[in-house]
């Protein structure tokens, strides 16, 4: 009997519904090895390039007000952060210190900015070697020209200017004029003779360094100064190689150069009746000018240039960190009243010039409303 035949195998077929292609479907496979790219979901891609970029309505949907804000202040702090660091880097490289024997004159005391520190500005008349100007001093301490005193820290604010022409006892030198302290010894000498004359301690000592004043001033767009009229010779005028201010009355811009010499003006040929009395009010007024701009807006955006330019301007025992929590303090306690420790007599010394003379009960006064503001 012959085996059965074969029976063939049996399939079940399937039909699946046809449906439209897919973008997916249509793509190219990718190479051998390579990732298939990823695509966005939303946005464009840059003209000529594969990368996906979000479009302009998408940013503008992202720019909330909370991250504008957040964006400024991010600006507003480093722009202030770069200003600190530049002021302390200028502080350790460009100030120039003051002589070693000055801090054993100066009494010590907490962090301007939080304690109550009572500083005291000097500004020398010594000039600069090349000076043509007829019996300029040009070595040795000179004479100073400004005598002030700023108390601030701990809510504090007064300020009391010194005219320079005021007669007191200098130890070894009898009766001269207060600006004679310095250049018998320097910034040491006259922090002794004030400390000891008016009662008072001293804390810092700051002088201007008129030789990179200007600059400073520039840095800061120059300020604004109201003045009457005013014309005066420094170093002897144009004439011999010197400078020449000349103002009118009323507010002026001034430059470098021109607020140098509003604080070193000692003869204003426009008004030679003003005495050391109207000069240390124009040097105050000056002050106050120099904190107005330093406050204003556009300062802000000069910050880093004025921060590097300050600590060249000033000779101090002050650190860096010191002078920064110093120009804090001036700019919260305001603007104090200007205060000139006003004379009461006339006295002739012995070398025939005159002085001005000052009672005790003027003297104990005037230092009892500055160590009170």
């Amino acid at each position: 009997m012959s085996p059965p035949a074969e029976q063939p195998p049996r399939y079940t077929r399937y039909r699946a519904r046809p449906r439209l292609p897919s973008h997916r479907e249509q793509d190219p496979l990718p190479a051998p090895g390579r990732a298939e790219p990823r695509r966005p979901r939303s946005g464009r891609r840059a003209p000529g390039r594969g990368r996906w970029r979000p479009s302009p309505a998408r940013w503008l949907a992202r720019l909330t007000p909370r991250r504008v804000l957040l964006g400024l202040l991010a600006l507003v702090l480093g722009w202030l952060a770069l200003s600190l660091l530049l002021f302390l880097i200028s502080s350790h490289l460009e100030r120039t210190p003051l002589p070693g024997n000055v801090s054993a004159e100066l009494s010590s005391a907490g962090f301007p900015l939080s304690s109550a520190n009572n500083i005291l500005v000097l500004g020398s008349d010594r000039r600069q070697r090349n000076s043509r100007e007829p019996g300029a001093e040009t070595t040795g301490f000179g004479r100073s020209d400004t005598i002030m005193l700023i108390r601030t820290g701990g809510g504090h604010s007064a300020r009391l200017s010194i005219p320079r022409d005021t007669v007191v006892e200098i130890p070894g030198h009898g009766l001269q004029k207060i600006n004679a302290a310095h250049e018998f010894g320097g910034p040491a000498e006259s922090i002794s003779v004030i400390k000891s004359w008016l009662g008072i301690p001293i804390n810092h000592v700051i002088e201007v360094n008129f030789e990179n004043f200007p600059q400073l001033i520039d840095a800061m767009g120059g300020v604004n100064y109201k003045s009457g009229c005013v014309v005066s010779r420094l170093d002897g005028g144009y004439i011999q190689g010197g400078y020449t201010l000349r103002l009118t009355p009323g507010t002026h811009h001034l430059d470098g150069k021109q607020a140098l010499a509003v604080a070193r003006t000692r003869k204003n040929l426009c008004a030679p009746q003003e005495t050391d009395l109207q000069r240390e009010e124009h040097q105050q007024e000056l002050i106050n000018g120099i904190k107005s701009q330093l406050l204003s807006p556009s300062s802000f955006l000069r910050l880093p240039l004025i921060a590097w330019n300050t600590p060249p301007a000033i000779i101090s025992d002050m650190s860096g960190p010191q002078l920064l929590g110093l120009f804090a303090g001036l700019a919260i306690g305001g603007t104090p009243p200007t205060r000139v420790l006003r004379p009461t007599g006339n006295i002739i010394l012995p070398s025939g010039e005159e002085g001005l003379t000052v009672s005790e009960s003027d003297r104990r006064a005037a230092v009892a409303q500055f160590m009170s503001g």
